[in-house]
């Protein structure tokens, strides 16, 4: 999460060096664009990141639930 926020403002800071320095009627139309862009592009990122959190975590889950059983098992063929 610390190396996306880093890369969301590292990508905005880009954005920012590279516009034309001169006044014009479209330059803060084309910086507010740009950094509404930027946004909605970590958004998706960000989102992309926590459904691959939450399906990791619930194949873990998974797997902790199959080796109790597993365990359980041996346990039960020991007796």
């Amino acid at each position: 999460m610390k190396k996306l926020m880093l890369n969301l403002v590292l990508a905005l800071a880009l954005v920012i060096s590279v516009t034309s320095c001169r006044e014009t009627k479209d330059g803060a139309e084309n910086t507010a664009d740009a950094i509404e862009n930027g946004a909605e592009n970590a958004a998706e990122a960000t989102e992309g990141a926590l459904e691959s959190a939450g399906k990791a975590i619930d194949n873990a889950v998974d797997e902790t639930k199959e080796a109790g059983e597993a365990v359980g098992e041996a346990v039960d063929s020991l007796k």
